[in-house]
């Protein structure tokens, strides 16, 4: 078919682009409104086929596979692990689960005979000469069945929302892998190609956000990967090196704290103290509360330090927010996105920060990306932990070094 001579091509005048453009503004905001719980899952899909892409990318150059192929065969690993650590947490709960129920069937039969046996004899406590005799053990029997009665009841109300939970888990989880795995492919082994959208004219502005964007969600990633390993390591040698207990778990804890500024770090110090106030042993025989201070206050330290001389140099300025509004940022994406919105609260804002930059400029005639540098390509990730981590090592052995000398020289005077 013959294309449509350019001078017949009706042109849309601008209060017919104006009603369209609040058209499509009303109706994206609607359906991010009524399908707001899909939101999380969505993000989330597409951060994983972003971390996954140089795997893949491995298979792809590496092995030499097609980059279909890689990716079906990486996500389809991905998807084996999964379904083996939940068969095996299944599997490990079982038992429990039927212990549990077989304790309070055994618990519910020999009641009657044990409240029977209580009310049938005197129990003498200390000097004092209890006799339960004149109690009824028909009406006992019927006041406990009255309070057992909602307390089981309530018990399989948790259980079947445990379950309940469980299964939206996994079915969330699926449909996570799925998306994220079509996202990869389509790429084609291209990372550009992850998430593809023009209009006409505007294919330099396009390409130009793909790469502020690429540059501040890759920043973020990256960062916090190295961040995390780096507090993991450094908690989990130091909480071991305390004594405390759960000191893997604690580390891990340590790590995600990382993500939320602020808040975060003060609900782990809580936790670090709670652990070590109520663990009973301590490292040289420490009460509990000196104990916990030490513990709380060592993690203070290392948060301090982190924050101050290892995050920034990581980060860089790729995340050049305030703090401040990273926090309300977690509250705003915490309620429209989840438990997602708020690992991922400070990038979402960043890219707020770069829309309104452009959009300010755009309405004002200026070119959007005149006052705005190129960003620089970040060394390999296993470059910089190994950067990071000699560098923290440095410092230590020169703080260590150091003492060693003030001591020797101390020792000679």
């Amino acid at each position: 078919m013959d294309s449509q001579p350019k001078e017949a091509i009706p042109q849309w005048n601008n209060t017919t682009k104006l009603i369209v453009a609040l058209v499509l503004v009303v109706l994206v905001g609607f359906l991010i409104w009524k399908f707001q719980f899909i939101l999380g899952p969505l993000l989330f899909a597409i951060i994983l086929a972003y971390l996954l892409y140089p795997v893949a990318g491995f298979l792809h150059k590496k092995v030499h596979l097609p980059w279909r192929a890689a990716a079906t065969i990486l996500y389809l690993l991905i998807f084996l692990i999964l379904i083996g650590l939940l068969t095996w947490g299944g599997i490990s709960l079982v038992e429990p689960l039927q212990n549990l129920v077989t304790f309070l069937q055994k618990l519910v039969t020999d009641l009657p005979k044990t409240i029977a046996d209580l009310t049938s004899q005197a129990w003498m406590i200390g000097p004092f000469r209890i006799n339960l005799s004149n109690l009824s053990a028909t009406q006992l029997w019927t006041d406990l069945q009255g309070i057992l009665s909602p307390a089981l009841s309530s018990i399989g109300t948790l259980l079947g929302n445990i379950a309940s939970g469980a299964v939206s888990t996994i079915t969330w989880t699926a449909f996570t892998l799925l998306v994220s795995y079509f996202f990869s492919v389509e790429s084609r082994g291209t990372r550009s190609n992850l998430i593809k959208f023009t209009i006409p004219r505007y294919e330099y502005d396009f390409e130009m956000m793909k790469v502020y964007l690429s540059n501040i969600w890759g920043a973020f990633l990256r960062g916090q990967l190295v961040i995390f390993v780096l507090t993991y390591f450094i908690y989990a040698i130091l909480l071991a090196a305390l004594g405390e207990r759960y000191f893997l778990a604690l580390a891990v804890l340590a790590g995600l704290a990382r993500f939320v500024p602020y808040v975060g770090p003060f609900v782990a110090w809580t936790t670090y103290g709670l652990v070590a106030l109520f663990q009973g042993t301590t490292i040289f025989g420490l009460l509990p509360f000196p104990y916990a201070l030490i513990i709380v206050g060592s993690a203070i330290v290392v948060d301090v330090i982190m924050d101050n001389f290892v995050s920034p140099r990581i980060m860089s300025s790729a995340l050049s927010v305030h703090p401040a509004a990273v926090l309300v940022m977690v509250i705003v994406s915490a309620k429209l996105i989840g438990f997602i919105g708020v690992l991922v609260a400070a990038p979402v804002l960043a890219s707020l920060k770069l829309f309104l930059h452009y959009i300010s400029r755009k309405m004002t005639d200026l070119d959007p990306w005149e006052d705005m540098a190129l960003p620089v390509p970040p060394p390999p990730i296993k470059d910089t932990l190994r950067e990071r981590w000699q560098e923290l090592s440095k410092r230590i052995s020169g703080w260590f070094l150091k003492r060693r000398a003030a001591r020797m020289k101390k020792t000679k005077e």
